[in-house]
């Protein structure tokens, strides 16, 4: 994640499959760098809207992913380095969830209702 003036903090979504933040028109201009290959969101304001939330706690940057163990505990290892949430509130439409699942993914929600027993 870029530098995000204190104005445009406002517009700071984090994607609700991985937890990535970023700007809603970088979502929407370049897609969830994690997720695009089954979110889809480049261009695709509406699918932004559906799969990223505004609503989100705590802020964790990673350098690198592959070795922290913060990575870990939070299941962001193998995603791309930038600033991630701890929790983001919000559910995925039951499509998505299915195009996950249809795509040798899992879901598993971001707002903290799985826990590290459950997944």
């Amino acid at each position: 994640m870029s530098f995000v003036p204190g104005n445009q903090q406002r517009y700071l979504r984090a994607c609700m499959v991985c937890s990535i933040v970023q700007v809603q028109q970088r979502f929407i201009r370049e897609g969830c760098p994690n997720c695009e290959t089954f979110l889809g969101l480049q261009n695709h304001p509406e699918d932004v809207n559906a799969c990223t939330s505004q609503v989100f706690e705590g802020l964790i940057t990673l350098a690198d992913p592959a070795s922290s163990w913060v990575a870990r505990w939070q299941r962001l290892d193998g995603y791309v380095p930038g600033v991630y949430a701890v929790k983001v509130v919000g559910q995925l439409p039951e499509e998505t969830v299915q195009n996950i699942e249809d795509a040798g993914g899992r879901y598993i929600p971001r707002d903290g209702t799985v826990h590290d027993d459950d997944a």
